[in-house]
C-alpha cells in the first residue's frame, strides 16, 4: 500500500493521459464487442465533440492543479480533515475511508447540487444532451461545469484531509469508473446488479441518462453506489426501456454541435417534465 500510495504521489502527467487513453480504447473496443445499444450513427463523428470537452476538461483540471497540491500539502502539514482526526488505523483503511470520501463530496455530492439548482443543471445538461451514451460521454462537460466539479473537489481534499497520493489515487479511479460507468456494454444482468451494490455498474448509470424524470434525478454516484443508497437516490429502470437525452433539449443536431453545446448553458429554463421539477 505504500509503494501504491508513493507512485500517485508522484504520477507523472504522462501516466495519466495513458491511462486515459487506454481506459477510452478499451470500453470503445467492447462496446463494439457487447453493445447494450446498437446506435445508428458514426461513432467517430459522435466522438468528436465529447473529445473536445474532454480536452477542455483536461487543460481546465491541469491548469488548477497547483490549487489541489497546496491544499492537500496543507492539510498533510497541519493534520487536518476528516481522516486526520479519527482513531490511528490501517493504511489501506486510511486510504479507502480517504477515496470513499472524495468521491462523495468530488462527485455524487456535486452532481446532486448540479441536478438541484436551476442555473447549475443548465450548465450540466450538456452532459445530459447526449442521445448516444458511450465512453466518450463520460468526460462531456462545459468547461463551467469542469471549474465547478473542481472547485467541490477542492473542497473534499480541505474536508477530509487528504495528502496529494490519496487524491491523485482517487482521480485515476474516478476517471476509469466514470468511463466503465457510461460505456455501451452489456454485462449479465446478475453480473451488473451484483456490481451495483458496491461500485456504479453500467446498467445503474444508464439509468441517470434516461430523458425523462423522476430518473434523471437519481443515481449520481461515480466509483460507489453507497451514496445513492444512503441518500435515497438510487432508481433502478430496465436498460432495454431506457432512452438518452433530455426531454425538453431534444434537438439532436444541436446537441450534436460543439458550438451548439457551448452556447447551451444560456438558454432560457426549459421545466422537466415527467416528474418532479427542479427547484
Amino acid at each position: 500500500m505504500e509503494t501504491l500510495i508513493q507512485y500517485f504521489e508522484t504520477i507523472p502527467s504522462s501516466h495519466r493521459s495513458i491511462l486515459l487513453v487506454l481506459g477510452i480504447s478499451f470500453f470503445w473496443v467492447l462496446e463494439g464487442a457487447v453493445p447494450l445499444f446498437r446506435f445508428e450513427y458514426k461513432k467517430w463523428r459522435h466522438a468528436l465533440p465529447n473529445f473536445f470537452f474532454t480536452l477542455t476538461t483536461i487543460v481546465i483540471n491541469f491548469a488548477l492543479a497547483f490549487l489541489l497540491l497546496s491544499t492537500s500539502d496543507w492539510v498533510a502539514a497541519n493534520n487536518f480533515g476528516i481522516i486526520n482526526w479519527l482513531p490511528e488505523m490501517p493504511l489501506w483503511v486510511y486510504i479507502l475511508l480517504g477515496v470513499l470520501l472524495l468521491d462523495f463530496f468530488g462527485a455524487y455530492l456535486v452532481h446532486y447540487v448540479e441536478h438541484n439548482v436551476k442555473p447549475l443543471w443548465m450548465i450540466h445538461l450538456v452532459h445530459h444532451t447526449d442521445h448516444e451514451v458511450d465512453t466518450t460521454t463520460a468526460n462531456r462537460h462545459h468547461p463551467l461545469e469542469s471549474f465547478i466539479r473542481f472547485g467541490f473537489t477542492l473542497g473534499g481534499v480541505l474536508l477530509v484531509g487528504t495528502p496529494i497520493g490519496i487524491v491523485m489515487l482517487y482521480q485515476s479511479l474516478s476517471l476509469l469508473a466514470t468511463q466503465f460507468g457510461h460505456a455501451n456494454i452489456r454485462l449479465p444482468r446478475k453480473v451488473d446488479q451484483a456490481i451495483s451494490w458496491v461500485l456504479v455498474s453500467p446498467d445503474m448509470h444508464k439509468v441517470h441518462h434516461h430523458f425523462v424524470l423522476p430518473y434523471t434525478d437519481s443515481n449520481y454516484g461515480n466509483i460507489f453506489s453507497i451514496w445513492d443508497r444512503i441518500f435515497g437516490t438510487y432508481m433502478e429502470l430496465d436498460r432495454d426501456d431506457i432512452v438518452y437525452g433530455v426531454d425538453t433539449f431534444p434537438n439532436k443536431e444541436e446537441n450534436g454541435s460543439i458550438m451548439g453545446l457551448l452556447k447551451q448553458p444560456f438558454h432560457k429554463y426549459r421545466k422537466p417534465t415527467g416528474g418532479a421539477s427542479n427547484s
